[in-house]
């Protein structure tokens, strides 16, 4: 009989979810494709330990830097030293052992000036004429890429429309080729380029814009700031970002002015990112070749030499290939650029303090 109760008819217990297809091959694909990296620690995994037994845990991590070491030392350590004995030989022979001591004869002649002042005025005039120009060319450049990266810096981090979509557009340069971002201005400013092409079109005349020195500076520099920028801006935004929130509410109650609080509060609590940020760019711009000598060539005559083209051209490019004096010339610049990574180190120990 029955009892009145009224019961759901029980259904039947679901299986397993299935997986769809392509999922299924895919993590068979996956499966597969790591089989190789799970065999190699397989098999490796003997040898750590016994090394690992031998040698102590506390020491393991010396096994894993010294592929690091040997790579350094065969690409880096290496062919410093061989620079360094370059540099207190002489005469035209390529293998070190055939090559005669000089001494310091490569650095007296690369500092033999009337005046330094005055690259004319110098045995090696070539080399101070590079010297002054990479100068002028990191002022301006340097001054120029910190001013706008800090600007862009503060228009990306204030709530505007597409502001994903413009970060990545101001840091896409960077993710080019400097080889690449050189051939495309060159295109857009040479004799017949895009831009000559455009101020025809209007009435006007066409500008040799690499026949003037003044113009072949002005575009390197503008060129190698497009190029960069983006970087830097990123190092500015991320120091933005870290700045509480709290001071600009507290300022905004106290209506203190835009200009008062980009003064009082965000300059002092972003200088040590612009401390980075100038630092980084100095060594980047004393280290500039690629873009300047694909754009201009060094030209018109001397007017965009750098350093470093100065001593591709003395060792590689010149019909006398003097290696001695280039790597003499590379030993003062390396010089330069360590004090200048000294100076970064410092900023960063300045930042995190």
């Amino acid at each position: 009989m029955s009892d009145g109760s009224s019961r759901p008819p029980e259904r039947p217990s679901a299986g397993p979810a299935r997986v769809p297809a392509p999922a299924r091959w895919r993590d068979r694909a996956a499966g597969l494709a790591g089989l190789p990296v799970a065999l190699a620690l397989r098999l490796l995994d003997p040898l750590m330990a016994a090394v690992q037994r031998l040698i102590g845990a506390g020491r393991m991590p010396y096994v894993f830097l010294f592929p690091n070491f040997v790579f350094f030392g065969l690409f880096v350590f290496l062919p410093i030293g061989i620079n360094v004995v370059f540099s207190v030989t002489g005469g035209p022979a390529l293998f070190p052992s055939e090559r005669p001591f000089v001494g310091a004869e490569q650095y007296a002649y690369l500092f033999d000036c009337g005046s330094y002042l005055d690259p004319s005025s110098c045995r090696e005039d070539h080399f101070w004429r590079g010297v002054w120009n990479t100068a002028v060319f990191v002022l301006f450049q340097v001054g120029t890429m910190v001013l706008v990266s800090l600007v862009t810096a503060l228009v990306l981090n204030r709530p505007i429309r597409g502001r994903g979509f413009f970060r990545a557009v101001y840091f896409f340069p960077v993710l080019l080729s400097p080889v690449v971002v050189a051939l495309i201005w060159k295109w857009i400013l040479q004799r017949d380029g895009l831009l000559n092409a455009a101020i025809t079109s209007l009435g006007g005349q066409k500008i040799l814009f690499f026949v003037d020195p003044s113009w072949a500076m002005f575009w390197a520099v503008f060129v190698s700031v497009w190029a960069h920028m983006g970087f830097y801006t990123l190092i500015l935004l991320a120091g933005l970002q870290a700045i509480p929130s709290d001071l600009y509410e507290a300022a905004e109650m106290d209506r203190t002015p835009r200009w008062r609080i980009l003064r009082r509060i965000t300059l002092p609590l972003l200088w040590p990112n612009m401390i980075v940020v100038i630092v980084l760019s100095l060594i980047k711009g004393v280290q500039t070749f690629d873009e300047v000598f694909v754009l201009t060539g060094g030209g018109p005559g001397t007017a965009t030499l750098m350093v470093v083209q100065y001593i591709y051209e003395t060792a590689f490019a010149n019909q006398v290939q003097n290696f001695g004096l280039a790597a003499a010339a590379s030993v003062v610049l390396g010089l330069v650029l360590f004090a200048l990574t000294l100076a970064q180190l410092a900023a960063t120990r300045m930042k995190e303090r």
